[in-house]
């Protein structure tokens, strides 16, 4: 097929286009990691020591992102449905961009919005690795669709998904304030958006979004709000004033960092200039709206670096572009012609093959070479049966428990031959696992793993949990595509008679 007859056709069906370009995406995102890890990352082994365990909360992160882990473990099985997962949840998020700026921008327009955020890693190379960044994503451009449509139409059906919207981005990441914060903000101060709080669309969207948090809610309120401390710890404490200027200063450099493949994909809408104006069908509070989306909790992410001088994580960044792509279009100074049109889609194409040729590259060519940790090439098929094998040939049968790290425990217990899987004492701290009835665990036995620190002795808090465990000698083993090794600790806790 030529150039010409492609663009013919995407200007023809738009529609077919984006649905194969969904299609493309997501077979090549779930077929590269599924190809080439021999381990699964480390948030999605930590997805599954908790997920399995099925709690309204835990003492780190809220629940949703690990009990769609173990949903999908359950169901097919593979670990190739966990890479899945993660571009089903990309792919929604598109879907929900696409809904909100076909309407504005028509389906060409919203075809290059998705080309163009396309173009950050966000959405592809590290979405391979699911966790709650990636699972806030189809939430989030839900909530922003609703909130679109609900300004726009005043229909309840948008202002419910908006409730729902958020109240399920809540259960997949506290991080979701950082869109809230802006949407409220707009509907009180723009003058357009105003108009709605005098019927019932807003609040009954605040309504749904608090019955759909209130289990989680009142967990945490019965739990001392114990994840929040662990969120705080993620934003970097401020050593001085300086930090006021410098936190922000690494977010937004980080960003625009991420951003140039982006850009770059958008420059045909820049340059060279063009004397056709773009069509759009949007007015000016239509542009307002996708103003707020495209930059509203980006602004608010930065505006609490500068107010408390906390540090951020680069990767909060996963959500907070998701409309970056629309809001391009929409402002663009040029038109969105045929051989723009054609320069988007030769763009995305050249950043996509980088991408991927990134990723081939880094657990292909690259771990012989940098021998950095990779947690994919981790050996962690061959840890769980050495650990199960000497457990086994101590005491007769398959351990019931592990005490270990959510890395080193959960590697165990993911890939254990035996069904069901060992249950992990994580870290060997009750208060960590509350789940583990500890009596239980001590009249079954248990095996313990470490990979860090003196492995011919304990560690203090497995020797306060297991004390008596009987210390093996430490053993090594390989790394995949690396001339590596892990070098292992291990000691098994007979089971006691009661």
């Amino acid at each position: 097929m030529t150039m010409a007859r492609l663009i013919d056709a995407v200007e023809r069906r738009p529609q077919a286009v984006f649905a194969g370009f969904l299609v493309v995406h997501g077979l090549i995102w779930t077929a590269l990691p599924s190809l080439l890890y021999f381990n699964l990352p480390v948030d999605v082994i930590e997805a599954l020591t908790y997920g399995r365990e099925w709690q309204l909360g835990y003492d780190k992160l809220p629940p949703l992102p690990w009990w769609m882990v173990e949903a999908a473990y359950q169901v097919f099985g593979t670990d190739a449905a966990i890479y899945a997962l993660g571009q089903i949840a990309v792919i929604v998020a598109f879907v929900a961009v696409w809904l909100t700026a076909r309407p504005l921008v028509g389906s060409t327009g919203a075809l290059a919005a998705i080309l163009i955020i396309d173009g950050m890693h966000y959405f592809n190379f590290s979405a391979a690795k699911f966790n709650h960044n990636v699972s806030e994503l189809p939430f989030w451009a839900l909530a922003g669709f609703a909130f679109c449509a609900g300004l726009r139409h005043g229909r309840l059906r948008h202002w419910i998904l908006l409730g729902i919207a958020l109240g399920l981005a809540w259960w997949a990441k506290y991080f979701v304030v950082i869109l809230a914060a802006p949407l409220a903000a707009f509907l009180l101060f723009d003058r357009d958006a105003r108009r709605r709080l005098a019927g019932p669309g807003p609040w009954i969207a605040a309504a749904v979004a608090l019955m759909v948090v209130a289990p989680h809610l009142i967990w945490l309120a019965h739990n001392d709000f114990l994840p929040f401390s662990y969120a705080e710890a993620r934003a970097t404490t401020p050593r001085g004033v300086l930090d006021h200027l410098l936190n922000p200063a690494i977010y937004v450099v980080g960003q625009a960092y991420f951003l140039i493949p982006t850009l770059l994909i958008a420059v045909p809408l820049l340059w060279p200039p063009s004397k056709t104006p773009p069509r759009t069908n949007a007015d000016a509070f239509d542009r307002r709206i996708v103003t707020l989306l495209a930059f509203g909790p980006a602004l608010t992410l930065l505006a609490f670096s500068l107010l408390t001088g906390r540090g951020t994580n680069a990767m909060w960044g996963f959500p907070l572009w998701l409309f970056l792509g629309l809001w391009i279009v929409l402002f663009a100074p040029a038109a969105l012609d045929r051989v723009r049109l054609l320069w988007i889609g030769v763009l995305w194409l050249t950043v996509s093959a980088i991408f991927v040729a990134a990723f081939l590259a880094d657990y292909l060519v690259l771990p012989p070479l940098d021998h950095r940790f990779r947690a994919a090439l981790f050996p962690g098929v061959e840890l769980s049966a050495a650990i199960t094998q000497r457990f086994e040939a101590a005491t007769g049968h398959e351990p019931k428990y592990v005490i270990g790290s959510t890395w080193d425990g959960g590697n165990v217990a993911h890939y254990a031959a035996q069904r069901p899987q060992p249950r992990v004492l994580i870290d060997g701290l009750p208060r960590a696992a509350p789940w583990i009835d500890l009596a239980d665990l001590r009249a079954r036995g248990a095996v313990l793993v470490w990979t860090d620190g003196d492995l011919h002795a304990l560690p203090p808090d497995f020797a306060a949990i297991a004390p008596g465990a009987e210390i093996g000698t430490p053993f090594e083993l390989p790394l995949h595509r690396d001339d590596g090794t892990v070098h292992v600790g291990w000691a098994i806790l007979r089971p006691q008679s009661k």
